[in-house]
Parts: C-alpha cells; sequence; structure tokens
C-alpha cells in the first residue's frame, strides 16, 4: 500500500471515527430510555436484558469498531509526521496504540459483562446489578472515565503538525484543545470529559477531510 492511498483510509477513518461518537451521543442522549438512578434493581435488569441486543451492537460499535478504526488513523498519522520529529512522532503513535487497546477492551469487558449480568439476572437480580456496577467502573476506568491516553496522543502529535506545518494551523490549534481536554479528565469533572468529546468530534472530522485531501 502506497502513502497517499493510506492517508486516503486513514482520512475515511477518522471521519467515521466522529460519525460514531455522534450516533453514541444520539444513542445513549436521546434513544434509549435508561431508568433513573433510583429505580430499583429489577427495573435495571429489565432495561439490560429488554435491550441486550441493541446494547451489545452499540458496545461494538462504539468501542470495538472505533479501535480498530483507530489503529489505522494513528498508523496513518505516523507515516505522515514520523519523518518531521521521528522520536516525538513515535511516542505519541505509542500512545495512540494503548489507546486502541483500552478502547477495544472495554467494548469487550462491557459485552462479556452484559451478557454475564443478563444471565445472572434471573436468580439474584441484586448480585447480577452488583457485577454490572463492577463492570462499569472497570469499563469506564479503560476507555470512558477519563481520556488522558487519548489526549496525550492529540497533544503531541498536534505539536508535532504545528512545527511541521503538515495540517492547517486552525486543525493543529485545536487539537492542542482536544489533548488538552483530554489531559484534564484526571480531575473527576464531567465538563472535561464533554469538552474532549464534542472538540474531538469536530477534531476527526476535519483532521479526516485534510487528510483526504493533502496527500505526500
Amino acid at each position: 500500500m502506497n502513502h497517499n492511498k493510506l492517508q486516503k483510509i486513514g482520512g475515511i477513518s477518522a471521519i467515521l471515527e466522529g460519525l460514531i461518537y455522534i450516533f453514541t451521543f444520539v444513542i445513549y442522549g436521546g434513544v434509549l430510555a435508561f431508568p433513573k438512578a433510583d429505580a430499583s434493581s429489577i427495573e435495571k435488569l429489565n432495561f439490560l436484558s429488554n435491550n441486550f441486543i441493541t446494547l451489545s451492537a452499540i458496545n461494538l460499535v462504539s468501542y470495538v469498531m472505533f479501535g480498530i478504526l483507530l489503529a489505522v488513523l494513528v498508523l496513518a498519522i505516523h507515516q505522515r509526521l514520523k519523518n518531521d520529529a521521528p522520536i516525538l512522532t513515535s511516542l505519541a503513535s505509542l500512545f495512540g496504540v494503548i489507546w486502541v487497546g483500552l478502547v477495544i477492551s472495554s467494548g469487550m469487558i462491557a459485552n462479556i459483562g452484559l451478557k454475564t449480568v443478563v444471565d445472572l439476572g434471573t436468580n439474584s437480580p441484586e448480585d447480577a446489578m452488583l457485577i454490572w456496577r463492577s463492570v462499569g467502573i472497570v469499563s469506564e476506568g479503560l476507555g470512558g472515565g477519563n481520556e488522558i491516553v487519548g489526549g496525550i496522543w492529540v497533544l503531541l502529535l498536534s505539536i508535532v503538525a504545528f512545527k511541521s506545518k503538515s495540517f492547517s494551523k486552525p486543525l493543529n490549534i485545536l487539537g492542542l484543545v482536544v489533548g488538552i481536554a483530554g489531559v484534564v479528565t484526571i480531575f473527576p469533572l464531567e465538563i472535561f470529559t464533554e469538552i474532549f468529546g464534542l472538540s474531538q468530534i469536530i477534531w476527526f472530522m476535519w483532521m479526516g477531510v485534510a487528510m483526504m485531501r493533502k496527500t505526500f
């Protein structure tokens, strides 16, 4: 595969990742009616059972497929920037690869945990929901509750691109904002995660178009 073809494939992957973000926000925010926090264990378990296929599919798309597309994007950007700053680009790509693993692992744990909870819930709803809370903690810790690893990846590659002018200055500035927002999600405030997610949608889409248009 030549470099230009890889850039186009990476660009398509970036756009698809932005669309996955939007898809996930729409499904979780406006389509699925999650039980309220004070709902009983039975009500929560019924929701998981009734929406098992839907939730499993969402996890596959928003975590596993996202991670696969991310792997392609990490490789494509690495190929574009590696000659501009080899060491910093390699460090950025290392964090990108780690993020790929964390995201895919998070989705797999969520789906296996979901099946276990639904199977167990028939006999012991309280125990099933206790396990579900544990699954949520692990899954969020790996791929959703904080975005430090992804933030570092975007921040480092944006620094390289800013210095080498591999992408437009506004795109690189946005990347710096996305990266910083991801790093500060180390603080347990929902606003930082929201800023990272929303700004990264724009960054993914913009980066995708830039990579498809600008070959090297």
